[in-house]
């Protein structure tokens, strides 16, 4: 059987999609009943960072433990990576040894060379174009709370960053249309939208893109490697905020999501953490559940 990645949303089906986040849920449930599942047992996953993180590494390392396997974890600083060794060279080499591969990394053309060398399944944990193991987590959530989320409107406040593309292939991939609110020079990739435009528009008004939505989602204002752009952005964003008076606009029953770190006051009011439409924190867990979900997917080809 030929090897699966999981580098964007695009690498599964619909329908695999949709069992893979269902599957999550059911993960979540039998963990908070202390249900001892090994599925993973001898199975080992490297982890590559080259950015930082606290919810990529804490879930994909407690995933692998929970399911009985063990993570490594792999930065530039310790391995030849950080040395200039060819990245399809690291790659034969690692996917040799272990079970899975998992990246966090700036372009996305380095995840893309690996998996092209990798003779184990290679998962994107974030690219500076794509984020689509945050959107596992995010739609096993508004599913847990809200149902199928295929028919309904999401509306995505802020920069046209990883996380706004990655919610572009989700609108197809999961069946919802998708509002874009940023200003201008802030725009998705336009060969993306182009792609999806049955599903996607953009516009520059919070208001019009939250107006009836079922889910208002966000990030910061400036992402990792866009430290020196921070003035000229908060200059460019201050009005995309989400707040209070945002969600009033938005379905009565509408939810609120962001994958956080959070910067209360920019993106977000300081409020909206606790709001009660808030699921964040749900939204933040589903890391661990959905990432289990995928890992036993592409190492084991299972979903039950």
């Amino acid at each position: 059987m030929a090897v699966r990645h999981f580098l964007t949303l695009n690498d599964l089906s619909s329908d695999e999609l949709e069992s893979l986040v269902d599957h999550g849920t059911r993960l979540r449930n039998d963990w908070r009943r202390g249900a001892v599942r090994e599925t993973l047992k001898n199975r080992v996953l490297a982890m590559i960072f080259e950015k930082s993180s606290t919810r990529t590494r804490v879930s994909f390392e407690a995933g692998m433990t929970q399911l009985g396997g063990a993570a490594l974890f792999l930065s530039p600083r310790d391995t030849q990576l950080g040395r200039g060794e060819p990245i399809e060279d690291s790659a034969i080499v690692i996917s040799s040894m272990v079970d899975a591969v998992m990246i966090r990394t700036f372009s996305h053309d380095t995840v893309d060379a690996f998996a092209a060398a990798s003779r184990v399944p290679v998962i994107n944990a974030l690219t500076d174009d794509f984020h689509p193991c945050q959107l596992l987590a995010d739609m096993q959530t508004y599913r847990e709370h809200r149902g199928s989320i295929r028919g309904g409107t999401v509306a995505w406040i802020g920069d046209g960053n990883n996380m706004c593309q990655s919610y572009i292939n989700a609108a197809t991939q999961f069946g919802f249309n998708l509002r874009v609110a940023c200003p201008e020079g802030y725009e998705p990739d336009s060969e993306l939208l182009k792609t999806h435009q049955d599903r996607v528009s953009v516009v520059h008004d919070p208001a019009e893109a939250a107006r009836g939505a079922d889910l208002l989602v966000t990030d910061v204002w400036a992402s990792m490697g866009q430290e020196d752009e921070q003035k000229a952005r908060q200059r460019a964003f201050q009005n995309y905020q989400i707040n209070p008076s945002l969600m009033k606009m938005a379905d009565k029953d509408a939810l609120f999501m962001h994958c956080l770190p959070a910067h209360r006051g920019e993106e977000i009011s300081a409020d909206m953490m606790e709001h009660p439409r808030s699921v964040v924190w749900d939204e933040a867990e589903n890391r661990l559940h959905a990432q289990k979900a995928l890992l036993e997917f592409l190492i084991l080809n299972r979903l039950d």
